[in-house]
């Protein structure tokens, strides 16, 4: 095994392991870390604690907010070099490294063994938090979310002497440490410790054969791709399209949906930037596919007395599943950028679909990148309890994201003040906020915003960690309590001890 490297200021790698994902936020640590296995994770944080320097861990460095960038964190511990996929017979399950990307799970998962987790459009994101976070992506309304299927995780951590030790935990109901399993299906990363690996296995599968241990994906997508434009979308045809797209998820997203197999995400960019674009994909081998994607598309048509571009093609499941526009670069590259999200329990108001409206039509903003993703949820998600795992919203139909990204630092302002302008009135009539109830759930960890934490932002009285977790906080903060009792692993949005 090669040796760790160490890369400091001096280093000419060092301006790139600083950046992560969102360029707003360029770290300064003393160095980092790239480890190649777990013995050299635990290294490399007793020097950090033996040095009096805050830890902060990155695994594909997408988090849109400064967890790692933070100013005080001296020594980031990167997990990049960790992403190997492999079968391990002793557990019955597949492992997957903390450092691999999602594209790279998928390819690894499909190749060898021909089955895939229900993970995300961004190929570039990395598991570590990906999963620890939830994760869902296209196929979670067939097969729930990638973090119902995790078997084990492995932790380094640090107990109440300062020392650094290492467990795996397991969902067997059985394990003495199976609370540490449980925080790491929706706790979100950078909370308990450092994931170095994950044990992956469907509940109900066992055997030796990897192959029959987790999902197989579809052999092919019927995929369509469906665009308005602005010009097409005055404030009456933009009110049913949307209206029809969630009131459609609202009755289709049961458990037993026969509509389980059909995605489908509706991005609204501003003016502009675009028009409206929304991206669906079915198992084109499931039965009745071209009749079910066909009723589909025309229920989100109805009403609407607009023409829309229609593209549809048949594609390779593991080509089909970058073709939402992201891929293996991520977002915009370079981009600075500011997120916020929302489970939805129903169909928005006509105010608040009037106030979306107003917002991307608005002449008195520039913003090329700024949309808001509705995607489709519910299906087998909504089927396993709230308390089964940290992941506690289970009976949203749509998962809603809201983003603004441009490479200005100058422009820092504007963007940002616009994406809270949007969200804020959005949300007025609960505080500026998705506060649970009829119709929101709450948001989501992997989609972390800091302001839900400011009262400036987030006026209804309810905490930032009810947003995210709800009933299962507690829960969260028993198990730091019990892994990381002297608070090592912190950021802005942290499980905070019981005594905080």
């Amino acid at each position: 095994m090669p040796d760790a490297v160490v890369v400091g200021p001096d280093d000419h790698r060092y301006g790139e392991l600083v950046r992560g994902d969102n360029y707003r936020f360029v770290g300064r640590p003393d160095h980092v870390e790239l480890v190649h296995d777990t013995g050299q994770v635990v290294d490399a944080l007793r020097r950090a604690l033996a040095d009096g320097k805050r830890v902060a861990v990155r695994s594909g460095g997408h988090c849109p907010e400064a967890f790692v960038a933070d100013p005080a964190v001296k020594v980031v511990i990167d997990l990049s070099l960790m992403s190997d996929v492999y079968f391990d017979p002793e557990m019955g399950a597949v492992v997957i490294e903390a450092g691999a990307t999602v594209g790279h799970v998928y390819k690894a998962l499909y190749r060898n063994w021909g089955v895939t987790l229900p993970a995300g459009v961004c190929t570039a994101v990395g598991v570590g938090g990906h999963i620890s976070g939830g994760g869902y992506g296209p196929l979670s309304r067939l097969h729930g979310l990638v973090a119902d299927h995790l078997y084990a995780v492995e932790v380094v951590h640090v107990d109440e002497t300062g020392t650094v030790r290492t467990t795996i935990a397991t969902r067997e109901p059985h394990d003495p440490d199976r609370a540490l399993w449980w925080a790491h299906t929706g706790g979100g990363g950078g909370n308990f410790g450092i994931v170095t690996r994950f044990w992956m296995r469907s509940p109900g599968a066992s055997g030796t054969d990897p192959g029959e241990l987790l999902p197989k994906p579809p052999a092919s997508l019927l995929i369509a791709m469906v665009t308005w434009s602005w010009e097409q979308c005055d404030l009456p045809a933009f009110t049913r399209i949307v209206r029809n797209f969630m009131a459609w998820h609202v009755a289709h997203s049961g458990v037993d949906s026969p509509f389980a197999g059909l995605f489908a995400s509706l991005w609204v960019r501003h003016r502009s930037g675009g028009g409206l674009t929304m991206f669906v994909q079915m198992d084109s081998t499931a039965p009745d596919a071209e009749a079910k994607l066909d009723a589909f598309l025309a229920a989100v048509d109805e009403g609407t007395g607009v023409t829309p571009f229609v593209l549809r093609n048949h594609l390779p499941w593991l080509t089909a599943s970058r073709y939402m526009g992201q891929g293996d670069s991520g977002p915009v590259l370079g981009s600075r950028i500011k997120t916020k999200a929302a489970y939805l329990r129903d169909v928005h108001t006509d105010e608040q679909i009037a106030t979306l409206h107003r917002w991307f039509t608005g002449e008195d903003y520039f913003g090329r990148e700024s949309l808001m993703m509705l995607n489709g949820y519910g299906g087998a998600i909504n089927a396993v309890a709230p308390a089964d795992t940290a992941s506690v919203q289970r009976d949203s139909v749509i998962k809603a994201a809201y983003s603004a990204a441009w490479g200005d630092p100058a422009e820092d302002e504007r963007h940002i003040a616009w994406l809270r302008g949007l969200y804020g009135e959005l949300y007025a009539a609960t505080g500026g906020v998705p506060v649970p109830g009829d119709l929101a759930d709450g948001s989501y960890i992997n989609y972390p915003d800091v302001d839900l934490a400011d009262p400036a932002h987030n006026t209804s009285g309810v905490p930032w960690h009810e947003l995210y977790y709800k009933d299962n906080y507690p829960a969260l903060q028993a198990v730091k309590a019990a892994w990381d009792p002297r608070d090592v692993f912190h950021h802005g949005l942290s499980v905070r001890p019981p005594s905080s």
